[in-house]
C-alpha cells in the first residue's frame, strides 16, 4: 500500500547553484550533502521544505523544457513575496495560464536545468468546487 510521497530528485548541473534556489525560493533546509563521500550515482544533497524531502544529484540536466512540474502550496498572501525571491535569483518567471477565478494563483519558473516549478495558492478541493459549479460562473 501506498504510504504517501516518500522524495523528489532533481538531476542538476550545479549542486551549489540549486542550492541556492532551494534555500532562496523555498526555505529550503539541507540536510545532507555527500561531499567526497558518494553513495548514490553521484554527488548528492538533501533538503527538507516543509516536511518534503528533496534530493538534489549532480549531472546532465533535461534536454529541453517541458509542463512537467512540480507544485508547492503557498499562501495568496506570500505570492508577491515569493514573486520577488524568483526575480531576484533571475529565474525565468513564465506568465500564468489562463485561469478560471477560484481554482487559485499561479507563479511558474524554470532553474537552469529545465525544471519547472509552480507556487499555486489553491487547493484541490478548492478547484473541484470551482470546476462542479460549471462555465456559467467564469469570468
Amino acid at each position: 500500500m501506498i504510504e504517501g510521497l516518500s522524495h523528489m530528485t532533481f538531476i542538476v548541473r550545479d549542486l551549489e547553484r540549486m542550492t541556492e534556489i532551494l534555500e532562496g525560493v523555498f526555505d529550503a533546509r539541507e540536510v545532507y550533502a555527500s561531499d567526497a563521500r558518494q553513495f548514490s550515482l553521484s554527488p548528492e544533497k538533501f533538503f527538507l521544505i516543509g516536511d518534503i524531502w528533496v534530493a538534489i544529484m549532480e549531472g546532465e540536466p533535461l534536454p529541453e523544457r517541458s509542463y512537467n512540474h512540480i507544485a508547492f502550496k503557498i499562501d495568496d498572501a506570500d505570492f508577491d513575496r515569493y514573486a520577488e525571491r524568483i526575480g531576484r535569483l533571475g529565474l525565468d518567471m513564465r506568465p500564468p495560464r489562463p485561469r478560471v477565478e477560484g481554482e487559485g494563483r499561479s507563479i511558474y519558473f524554470y532553474d537552469e536545468d529545465n525544471h519547472m516549478f509552480e507556487l499555486h495558492t489553491g487547493t484541490l478541493n478548492e478547484r473541484l468546487a470551482r470546476y462542479a459549479r460549471g462555465s456559467e460562473a467564469a469570468e
